[in-house]
């Protein structure tokens, strides 16, 4: 098996396929203009990207690494935010139009799709279970809470300013929230969905990613150029709770962040120095950078 990065370069309209191992690009793939965020599928055969300022979602091939199909829609108005379910239906936030769209990525077909009715609808997580669908809306400084199996707005909830990155923790009773106006975390209880913590991070903090046993979140703060590394679970005078243990100094502009297959080892694109940090999980410290395009921000991991 071989381990690789798919880094959306979102200002020069491409993608970089990187050989982990060796730190290389191996194949450059031409995309529809602004490529933003992706999503493999669950069986790994291909990724689903978004090209926000094409207004189309293109599929990535991973026998061929060519784009094989694009989709696209007339309420399809910088569409960003992706996810997918296990059962392969793939989930879209378009952001201008707060079109919420279901895709079956077995036909490319459109599914369904409906309005939020609230403000810049920006990104979507699914908790494990596949029960519910977060939606943060950075506009109205809110989150909606999505029936997965109905499609059907079930509630919206204030968090902080312009909340964006956001993640179900891998038990499901918890949602961190990142407020990129405010500077802060939110961990929300998922079932009252009320605010159990608050804590403060970088300067511009825009995406949430756990690692696959759920001890660290990571949050990469866009301004200030560093990764806030939140142990989920520290244990202080026989009091749980989670805090920041770090802040990771980084590249500039630091946006999309994964994790390995086991979590050794993490990858946050940043924006303005075109390249990708390399995080040691077990030393908490950037280990390399490997140079990639133009202004790299999403990015997805494949093993195959």
């Amino acid at each position: 098996m071989t381990e690789y990065l798919i880094v959306l370069n979102k200002d020069e309209d491409t993608l970089s396929i990187v050989d982990i191992k060796n730190q290389k690009i191996i194949k450059t793939v031409e995309t529809d203009h602004n490529p933003h965020e992706i999503v493999i599928t669950p069986d790994g055969k291909k990724s689903y990207i978004t090209c926000s300022l094409g207004n189309s979602v293109n599929v990535l091939d991973h026998d061929s690494l060519e784009i094989t199909n694009k989709i696209h829609h007339e309420k399809f108005d910088f569409p960003h935010g992706l996810g997918i379910s296990r059962d392969g239906i793939l989930y879209l936030a378009s952001t201008y139009s707060n079109e919420i769209f279901a895709i079956d990525t077995k036909t490319d077909s459109i599914l369904n799709h409906f309005n939020t009715g609230q403000n810049l609808s920006h990104m979507i997580a699914l908790d494990p279970d596949e029960i519910k669908i977060y939606v943060p809306n950075i506009g109205s400084h809110n989150i909606t809470v999505i029936n997965k199996e109905t499609l059907e707005i079930e509630n919206h909830f204030n968090v902080g300013k312009g909340p964006e990155g956001l993640a179900v923790n891998p038990e499901g009773d918890l949602l961190y929230v990142a407020n990129q106006e405010d500077d802060t975390l939110f961990i929300i209880d998922t079932k009252t969905l009320k605010t159990l913590y608050k804590r403060r991070v970088g300067a511009c903090p825009i995406r949430m990613v756990f690692s696959p046993d759920g001890k660290y979140a990571l949050i990469p703060n866009r301004e200030s150029g560093d990764l806030s590394v939140i142990l989920t679970k520290q244990v202080i005078n026989g009091i749980t709770r989670p805090w920041e243990i770090k802040r990771i100094p980084i590249g500039k502009w630091p946006g999309g962040t994964v994790f390995n297959h086991n979590g050794s080892f993490a990858y946050v694109a940043n924006n303005k120095t075109n390249d990708i940090s390399v995080i040691d999980m077990t030393s908490l410290k950037e280990i390399s950078r490997i140079d990639v395009g133009i202004h790299p921000d999403g990015m997805a991991y494949l093993n195959k």
